[in-house]
């Protein structure tokens, strides 16, 4: 249901808050590399609740090699006879690794409970069997962290309606995103009986309000950095070196080679 309107966050608070909170990233990334540790950050939410924005900002400034993103398609007709989890085992971090999930192995819980994807009897297994799974992540040394985006009707319904009007945001909407809003009621029982199952000491949810991107996204940010007890790790020295002196290299013509077209020239 509609709830109170959000006074967003001003644009140069957050600006500035986000910078800070992605240096801290940074060092985060880099205790992650040295200690070889292990990273798992679950975003999942309803349709336009923020997730894909704030994975963004968290990436922004990372190394991709360490800190990647798993956002994986519907699976392949192999998949769908393999063990649920199977295909997500294989994007798991490895020691200095940071994987964020765009989505994760929630999909059975969401999106294929409420548009019957899977059936009863593999939904209910998938609620047994999720929480045994997560606690064999964190057992095995895995830091796992579970957010949820939460965004009223209201705010779903008017983002979906921008993305209709813009062009190059257009592509985020799917006939599947706006299937969500005719089942928002169904989707709100699945995410409820989801937390019942899932919620659990060892790998607990955290609910990130996101009716205002600016807040979701620092609040969001701010508390992974703060249930990590990473510290700053010292890089190496390194010294630009002089340019040596030329041994008489000669460039080729340039009429040689092909050239981009000044296409910045006409503006």
């Amino acid at each position: 249901m509609a709830g109170n309107k959000v006074e967003k966050l001003p644009r140069k608070v957050y600006e500035k808050e986000l910078l800070r909170l992605q240096l801290e990233l940074a060092k985060l990334q880099e205790w992650v590399r040295a200690e070889g540790a292990r990273l798992v950050v679950v975003f999942e939410g309803r349709d336009a609740a923020g997730k894909g924005g704030t994975i963004k900002r968290v990436t922004e400034h990372l190394n991709p090699r360490i800190a990647r993103i798993a956002a994986l398609p519907k699976p392949t007709e192999r998949e769908r006879t393999q063990w649920y989890f199977q295909r997500y085992i294989g994007h798991l971090p490895a020691a200095g690794e940071i994987v964020l999930f765009d989505r994760s192995w929630y999909n059975r819980a969401g999106v294929e409970n409420v548009m019957g994807f899977c059936s009863k009897v593999e939904y209910q297994l998938f609620l047994r069997q999720c929480p045994l799974f997560e606690r064999m992540l964190v057992e095995d040394g895995i830091l796992l962290r579970k957010y949820w985006f939460s965004v009223s009707d209201a705010e779903q319904q008017e983002r979906f309606r921008r993305r209709l009007e813009d062009p190059l945001r257009r592509w985020k909407l799917s006939p599947m995103d706006l299937e969500s809003v005719a089942r928002w009621e169904e989707y709100s029982r699945a995410k409820d009986e989801m937390m019942v199952h899932t919620d659990i000491t060892e790998a607990p949810w955290y609910v990130v309000e996101s009716d205002d991107k600016r807040r979701a996204r620092l609040n969001m940010i701010a508390h992974l950095l703060g249930s990590v007890a990473y510290q700053a790790v010292h890089p190496p020295e390194l010294d630009l070196p002089e340019r040596p002196e030329s041994t008489g290299y000669r460039r080729p013509p340039r009429d040689l080679q092909n050239y981009v077209p000044d296409h910045a020239a006409s503006l």
